[in-house]
């Protein structure tokens, strides 16, 4: 996997990039608990990987020549752990020969950008911790909730430019936000990936002031553009699919609302 190459000092000032015993434990947190039981569906030909792929917004297979190696049944013990994700298996040496597969592999496809692999030689040491830590880091969405495990994945996306949507989950408004704001992300797939932070997260503050923003004016969007830290900010009363696609236009095109001197200056590199 290949991180994005640049100072990524928003990046910086938030989290640190190793995956820390924290990020293991936010994982575990994540996923422990009753859900409905699932199991991987049996990819037997090429059409039905693909359109399986195609028809999830992030995708998981395991791709195996032998069922018999461990990784097999780690990789079933983690199916029930992301009701978010779509687990997929197969052993058909034509499916495994389209996706490139001369061995055992687990791959993990994501609608917004890129696949993700982890080969052979990654699975010969690959346990239940692991495999969560790879899926759950990775796991971004057309809208991506922001928290100390997802930030990681954010920052290896190709993608360089980040709308983050700043609103309190508790909010009367956060059902209608959010599902407007699912529909602007679609104009913008592989161009700009979407964020939700929750405000009402004590240790989202740090990301809300790093954009010079007040909780009084809440709920807002920032831009932030990985490679150069330049960013943009947008208070709102409401999420209009108009305004989203303005905004983001306008950022992308090299407009920016207002100007932010402090953006330019080198800031403090804390860790969160």
């Amino acid at each position: 996997m290949e991180a994005t190459q640049s100072g990524c000092l928003f990046l910086l000032l938030l989290v640190t990039c190793k995956l820390s015993p924290e990020v293991a434990t936010e994982v575990q947190e994540s996923t422990d608990g009753p859900s409905d039981s699932q199991e991987p569906v049996w990819l037997t030909d090429v059409p039905a990987a693909m359109e399986f792929i195609t028809a999830a917004e992030v995708a998981v297979i395991g791709f195996f020549q032998d069922l018999e190696i461990p990784a097999v049944s780690i990789f079933r013990s983690v199916v029930q752990n992301f009701q978010d994700v779509s687990f997929g298996m197969s052993t058909d040496s034509e499916v495994l020969a389209h996706y490139n597969v001369t061995g055992n592999a687990i791959s993990l496809f994501r609608l917004v950008d890129k696949q993700l692999d982890l080969k052979s030689e990654d699975l010969e040491n690959i346990d239940a911790t692991k495999l969560s830590i790879f899926i759950g880091t990775n796991n971004l969405h057309l809208v991506t909730e922001y928290n100390p495990v997802t930030v990681v994945g954010l920052f290896n996306s190709i993608i360089e430019i980040h709308l983050l949507l700043m609103i309190n989950k508790a909010s009367s408004e956060y059902k209608e936000s959010m599902h407007r704001y699912q529909e602007a992300a679609k104009l913008f797939q592989g161009k700009v990936l979407f964020i939700l932070v929750d405000s009402g997260v004590k240790k989202n503050g740090k990301v809300i002031s790093f954009f010079k923003l007040k909780e009084s004016q809440l709920p807002a969007f920032a831009i932030y553009h990985t490679l150069d830290d330049e960013w943009d900010t947008l208070p709102i009363t409401e999420v209009i699919v108009e305004h989203v696609r303005n905004f983001c236009d306008g950022f992308l095109k090299g407009k920016r609302l207002k100007e932010n001197p402090e953006s330019e200056e080198k800031t403090p590199k804390v860790e969160l």
